[in-house]
């Protein structure tokens, strides 16, 4: 009884090990050359506040941790840094101008923690 109770254990230790390694719990990504590990160990490593995960279907993708309501202002300031002047928001878009071009960049919430921010490629130029 007891070994099999011992036996039971040590599989639910590693079953939990590997559900915490795979953040199987996180929502899904929208997109799928990147895994939530590698999501998640980018942001964590890097001191910026916000950072680029991927490239896909002609999107960059960025993720910013929404502390006290600063993933937004994150977005925007990357975005100001590359000339372009937020103009207004509706819902998860914000609309963005730049001389004579416009720039709609979305953003979606991940987690309760996390932000993904999806920007149209060519807005660096």
């Amino acid at each position: 009884m007891i070994k099999r109770l011992a036996i039971i254990t040590l599989i639910a230790i590693i079953l939990g090990i590997l559900a915490y390694n795979s953040r199987f719990y996180y929502a899904s990504l929208p997109m799928e050359s990147v895994s939530k590990k590698e999501v998640l160990q980018s942001i964590d490593e890097s001191s910026e506040p916000i950072v680029k995960i991927a490239n896909e279907d002609g999107y960059d993708w960025f993720i910013t941790r929404m502390e006290q309501g600063k993933g937004a202002e994150n977005m925007k300031q990357l975005l100001k840094e590359q000339g372009w002047e937020f103009e207004y928001q509706e819902g998860g878009g914000y609309f963005f101008k730049k001389s004579d071009q416009s720039l709609i960049v979305t953003t979606q919430m991940w987690t309760g923690e996390y932000v993904l921010v999806k920007v149209p490629e060519g807005w660096e130029s």
